[in-house]
């Protein structure tokens, strides 16, 4: 037995129950995994409220971290007592042990702790192929605009495009997050509430724009992404934090300076075998040898579920939130 939040409708946290449930045994090509640390990633409340569509009854969380504890038939990417990560379906990471594929799973250096692999793996792994991957033509020493930057993706992010010699421009909502950004290695702070962030950029580019603005907040930022960017610049719609991203005009971007849009998935940019292999060895490299650090600004329980998801939907959270087991 072990325990697991489910949900039996979607809706707000308040639908979420800390249940207990049936483990059993790995079945061909998979695992049962023991965690000892669950990610907690705005992208769950997706789930839950329904706008990701899925079918209750069902688990929820994508990222976890733990010990294989059994095999089933035909695994030979990892063994039993392997330390592990993952990131990807099915749902049912937020659990005190599960089965799932051995496909999604990432063997975790030593170095590495399975709080700051819960952490960040998702965080990690997405800020990585962004950065990477979504505009082939950023090159060290352009701009970019980082949207949440003190968020777990955000500071991670920031850490990375250092690393890739860009310089960052990141909006945050308080002093306090500010500081954490910048603590990070953000160059310039925009308070995207009370501030014209499209202006502040022009203002801090001498009126050229970036090269790429990271949008995880969506519906709420996207007007202001589009004309902050430089010509043909790099739009990537990374997330909807305040709400789906508005239909696209193509006239629009034309105008804008014949710039880009791109509504980026994780699983395509780690589908391919060689190019996985390329972006997890990047990532974790980062995190096994120091050069990049994890913020985990939240620390909950299972049963705290309602409470971790009403505080990441209100915007209160810094860094990463986790469930530790």
């Amino acid at each position: 037995m072990a325990k697991a939040v489910r949900f039996h409708e979607t809706g707000g946290p308040e639908v979420l129950r800390v249940e207990e449930v049936s483990v059993g045994e790995p079945g061909p090509g998979e695992v049962r995994i023991r965690h000892a640390a669950v990610g907690c990633n705005f992208a769950d409340t997706y789930f839950r409220s329904g706008y990701y569509p899925v079918q209750p009854p069902c688990g929820i969380g994508v990222e976890g971290a733990g010990t294989i504890e059994a095999v089933g038939e035909g695994v030979t990417s990892v063994a039993v007592g392997d330390r592990v990560a993952y990131n990807g379906s099915p749902l049912g990471a937020y659990s005190s042990a599960r089965i799932m594929p051995a496909a999604p799973l990432f063997k975790l250096p030593d170095a590495i702790s399975f709080e700051d692999a819960a952490a960040s793996t998702m965080r990690g792994l997405s800020a990585t192929y962004w950065l990477a991957k979504t505009n082939p033509r950023m090159k060290a020493g352009d701009t970019i605009l980082l949207h949440a930057a003190a968020g777990g993706v955000g500071l991670l992010a920031i850490q990375i495009a250092k690393l890739m010699g860009l310089r960052v421009i990141g909006t945050v909502s308080s002093e306090e997050k500010a500081e954490k950004a910048k603590s990070f290695g953000c160059d310039e702070i925009i308070f995207y509430r009370r501030e014209d962030v499209a202006q502040r950029v022009k203002d801090l580019t001498d009126g050229k724009g970036v090269e790429t603005v990271f949008d995880s907040v969506g519906k709420d930022t996207f007007e202001a992404s589009l004309k902050s960017l430089k010509r043909r610049g790099v739009l990537v719609g990374c997330g909807t934090a305040s709400g789906p991203i508005p239909p696209i005009d193509a006239f629009q971007l034309m105008l804008q300076g014949s710039v880009y849009f791109t509504r980026p998935a994780f699983a395509d940019y780690y589908a391919d075998p060689e190019e996985r292999a390329e972006l997890s060895q990047l990532w974790f490299g980062h995190l096994a040898a120091g050069r990049v650090k994890v913020e985990i600004g939240q620390r909950y329980a299972l049963e705290d579920c309602v409470e971790a998801h009403r505080n990441l939907e209100s915007g209160k959270t810094i860094g990463s939130s986790i469930f530790v087991l």
